[in-house]
């Protein structure tokens, strides 16, 4: 990916104000009133360390999934990332790999279980390496095309399996590992589960010490399922500030306030398309969503059921954080879009 000089880097950390209502402002609070933004509940949006547009607005919302009623959402309102979490877990694993703590992307899987005996003497998955659970190419049976609220949905039932991390392992082998890209929630538990293993500490723990705290996130929720372990997949809430803070973070090519949070050269091969998807001309890195143009990817982005999105674009150093609560809503993305295209394109390309 093409990042920003250093300069751009020092100029965002600080968030700033905007001095009075801006034109995007302005214009969705238009589109909200007359009803064109169903759901929406926050935008944020920031290029080159100014802020272009932040709007709050009232609606039902959840918290994994249980209602919390109609809520006035403002800067300070945790709010469900749902599935813009992993995209957070792929930052800590790149963290947790630069302290040595985890395994290399090209160390087999199935080896870091060495409790599921049956399953690290099949040879079919030993061929499953690190990189292909952050990639979401396991070659394993998963779906999580029926509604989350179906206990068939591959992600409800690992929530509801007495070892979440034995169901995702032994799913049956349906393609060989790193050929086919599969939606994967259990991947990414898996994840999250190398990171808790190799650094001791669970992963909300470890996210506090070497990723919010360093970035001044005071207050997070981690939802965690019946075993009490934090959801990789889709249990944090944050601010949509903090949220944004994150993609800011990342613009700056992983540094804040002069520390280095996530390595550069994580940032990169994260960016980097490792999988072409077969249902659209999206491609994706790891845990991270990315454009279909550019070489680098034109931008990169984390995606959350009920219209969630962090989008980052670094050459223009811009940042689109969106909040809405149209869960389990298969149209939902249309929402984060129509913001990018309808407001905040025409507002930075007139």
């Amino acid at each position: 990916m093409k990042f920003l000089p250093v300069l751009l880097a020092l100029m965002l950390p600080i968030l700033p104000a905007a001095a009075e209502e801006t034109t995007m402002d302005a214009k969705l609070d238009a589109a909200f009133a007359a009803g064109d933004l169903p759901g929406l509940h926050g935008v944020l949006v920031l290029s080159k360390g100014a802020v272009i547009a932040e709007r709050y607005f009232p609606g039902e919302d959840e918290r994994w999934g249980r209602p919390l009623g109609t809520r006035e959402h403002g800067p300070d309102t945790l709010h469900d990332l749902r599935s813009v979490t992993k995209s957070v877990v792929g930052l800590l694993y790149g963290i947790a790999l630069s302290e040595g703590k985890v395994p290399p992307l090209d160390e087999p899987l199935i080896a870091q279980f060495p409790d599921y005996a049956d399953l690290v003497d099949d040879p079919e998955r030993d061929a499953i390496l690190v990189r292909h659970a952050l990639s979401m190419r396991m070659g394993t049976e998963w779906n999580e095309d029926l509604p989350y609220s179906d206990p068939r949905n591959s992600e409800i039932a690992m929530e509801l399996a007495e070892d979440r991390y034995r169901y995702v392992l032994d799913r049956p082998m349906v393609n060989e590992p790193g050929d086919w890209w599969t939606y994967n929630g259990g991947a990414v538990a898996i994840v999250a589960k190398l990171i808790a293993d190799g650094t001791g500490m669970p992963i909300d723990v470890y996210a506090k010490a070497k990723l919010f705290d360093p970035l001044g996130i005071e207050a997070f929720d981690w939802v965690g399922g019946a075993d009490d372990v934090p959801s990789a997949a889709s249990g944090l809430r944050l601010t949509l500030r903090d949220m944004a803070k994150i993609g800011r973070m990342v613009v700056a090519r992983g540094e804040w306030e002069g520390e280095q949070i996530v390595p550069a050269d994580w940032l990169d091969v994260s960016f980097t398309p490792h999988a072409k998807l077969q249902q659209t001309s999206l491609r994706y890195g790891y845990l991270w969503w990315l454009s279909p143009v550019g070489d680098p990817p034109n931008w990169a982005a984390g995606f959350g059921n009920g219209g969630q999105r962090l989008s980052v674009n670094t050459d223009l150093g811009l940042i689109v954080a969106v909040f809405a609560g149209n869960y389990n809503q298969l149209d939902a993305w249309k929402l984060p879009v129509k913001v990018i295209e309808d407001f905040v394109v025409p507002e930075l390309f007139p």
